[in-house]
């Protein structure tokens, strides 16, 4: 997401965040993540069968909040909103960004040049002097706006952009660990990788190179592997340092579900956590792994092969990209649609742009307006 833009992040909220859900049986209000309903007993399999309690619903140019029914639970008075996450959502008004309870009352008011969702109890905004800060549920400004930049919190740290360097913050707002990075990724795995002097490594929460900064590039860590970049090639290694992939790739990506995908001579395989080539490189693009299914391109079109490398969906799209709960988005003709793991077009590409499914609601695009959708199609606005 873009630091300086939170209008940019308009996911229904990230995995660290918890919004208000609702029981698909008796409607009542539960937490994000639980397995029964107090209400009326119902055992709850997995996220997929919850949807959330308030769904951005656009009347017009103005925003609000309805139930999955279409009924409006709080008016279309915002100028921009972002779900409900941990019982307050973010809202624009009148230029302007703050947050509203679930009854639609201004908990926190809208004061701030930009601002983002809360996670972890705390969340990010612009304060005087284009400088970020942090602000908890009671609107109190708990870590001083301060900072040319900031990133939401991630196991336990929040990294902080002070004078051009980075850095990271606690929740009190203590200096965890010193400004003194070229630059940051937040911690993934109980490592963030930093840059020094031009070479990339790896910290520990306590502030300690955990990894030397050796390498000429580097990502965070996935699945207990992170790449790095040496020499222009690329390989793995694991949390102790040692080299478990070679690096002798072209280009390579992060480890999902247990496969990364890889480049030999310009097209794209797929090798396990041994460094063992299990889909060969044959492919003139792919994308990693999710829901089982991966995204790659034949002959100019887009389809999706298994993890045996079988093809599970024809490569007859202009577009794709990966899966997300259970829906890949597709695009056909110059529209948008989405397919569900069995190559049903289940959304019809009828949409100028689209964005990931992310707690059942994705975020489309119609003639330069967006709004939200289900996992059904069925469409919160109203021009």
């Amino acid at each position: 997401m873009d630091n300086s833009d939170p209008e940019k992040n308009h996911e229904p909220c990230q995995l660290t965040r918890r919004p208000l859900m609702l029981c698909p049986i008796c409607g009542k209000t539960i937490p994000d993540g639980s397995t029964l309903c107090l209400g009326c007993g119902t055992k709850l399999a997995s996220g997929k069968s919850k949807i959330a309690a308030f769904i951005p619903y656009r009347k017009g140019r103005k925003w609000g909040f309805c139930n999955q029914g279409g009924n409006m639970v709080i008016p279309a008075a915002f100028e921009n909103t972002l779900s409900f996450c941990e019982g307050l959502a973010r809202v624009k008004l009148n230029g302007q960004y703050g947050y509203i309870d679930g009854k639609g009352n201004i908990a926190i008011p809208a004061v701030y040049d930009g601002a983002d969702s809360f996670a972890g109890g705390l969340a990010r905004v612009i304060g005087l002097n284009d400088k970020w800060g942090f602000v908890d549920v009671k609107g109190d400004m708990t870590i001083p706006a301060i900072y040319d930049s900031v990133l939401s919190f991630r196991e336990g740290l929040a990294r902080v952009n002070l004078n051009g360097r980075w850095g990271f913050v606690d929740a009190r707002g203590n200096m965890a660990i010193p400004a003194i990075y070229d630059y940051a990724e937040d911690f993934s795995e109980g490592l963030a990788r930093v840059n020094l002097y031009g070479k990339g490594g790896f910290l520990d929460v306590g502030g300690d190179m955990a990894i030397p900064a050796i390498y000429d590039g580097a990502d965070s860590f996935a699945e207990g592997l992170a790449r790095v970049v040496v020499n222009e090639k690329q390989g793995f290694i694991d949390i102790m340092g040692q080299t478990v992939v070679p690096i002798v790739y072209d280009d390579a990506d992060d480890f999902s579900e247990g496969l990364a995908r890889v480049t030999i001579d310009g097209r794209w395989g797929f090798i396990d956590a041994k460094g063992t080539m299990v889909i060969p490189a044959a492919y003139a693009n792919a994308l990693p792994f999710n829901g089982g299914l991966a995204c790659v391109e034949i002959d100019g079109k887009y389809g999706f092969i298994d993890a045996q490398g079988r093809m599970a969906i024809p490569a007859i799209y202009d577009w794709a990209r990966s899966f997300s709960e259970g829906l890949a988005s597709v695009g056909l003709s110059g529209k948008w649609g989405f397919v569900d793991t069995k190559g049903n077009m289940t959304i019809a590409a009828m949409f100028d742009r689209t964005d990931d499914f992310s707690k059942g609601l994705a975020r489309v695009e119609v003639k330069g307006t967006y709004g939200y959708i289900n996992s059904e199609g069925t469409r919160y606005w109203n021009d």
